[in-house]
């Protein structure tokens, strides 16, 4: 691990704290997705949109997506943190104030956002925050990132319901960081759909068994 006696687990950085990063991207982002054989990267075509989900390790939870019909296309990345063109390692180093985040091109005339916001809240546990499980670290927080006011409200109002029926069954509060989206740093070619190429892989995602309320938030979010 990376500067181990300056690690941050337990709280974010500041950005005077933060590393300084880089202008340009460490690495390269090619290719189509390893299942559903889309481009990785944008411009996307006309008609799709996007949204940013932070659920815990990002392998699993790309899966989730990539597996959710009408989703287009899927990658891991960097977000929610002050260090432009992050690495993993120094992300996980607790100092880029990042959380693990994937990014879901989806066509909303199949799966409207408020679908999408209900797999995020169905596949992990959102009240438990810098961690996910055994995976501690503030790059395992829960994060909703939004392209709309529309997104921005729909998350909001999916996030109010949720919790009802979370504390009924004897959750705590929710600690999922919700705001519209920053820069979206792409991950190592390594990390993108990591559990098609390692299907033996480590999972952490594991969800509440709570479910959702269906219809809690708005169909829209282009």
């Amino acid at each position: 691990m990376l500067f181990p006696h300056l690690r941050h687990d337990h709280r974010l950085p500041t950005a005077e704290e933060a590393l300084k990063g880089r202008p340009e991207p460490a690495f390269p982002l090619a290719g189509r997705h390893a299942v559903l054989g889309n481009p990785l990267a944008g411009p996307y075509p006309e008609g799709l949109a996007v949204a940013d989900f932070g659920l815990g390790c990002f392998w699993g939870a790309e899966r989730r997506f990539w597996q959710t019909p009408g989703v287009w296309t899927t990658l891991v990345g960097y977000q929610g943190g002050h260090t432009p063109n992050p690495t993993y390692e120094e992300v996980c180093s607790g100092l880029t104030g990042h959380t693990e985040a994937v990014r879901v091109v989806f066509d909303p005339a199949v799966v409207p956002y408020a679908s999408l916001l209900k797999v995020f809240w169905e596949s992990h546990d959102p009240t438990q925050g810098f961690r996910q499980g055994n995976d501690r670290g503030t790059q395992y927080r829960s994060a909703v990132y939004t392209h709309s006011p529309e997104q921005q409200s729909a998350a909001e109002s999916s996030r109010d319901a949720y919790q009802s029926v979370l504390r009924a069954s004897g959750y705590g509060d929710i600690t999922t960081e919700i705001r519209p989206a920053g820069p979206f740093h792409h991950a190592e070619e390594y990390h993108q759909q990591y559990l098609e190429k390692n299907p033996a892989g480590y999972c952490g995602i594991g969800g509440t068994g709570v479910s959702c309320p269906v219809g809690v938030a708005p169909a829209g979010g282009n």
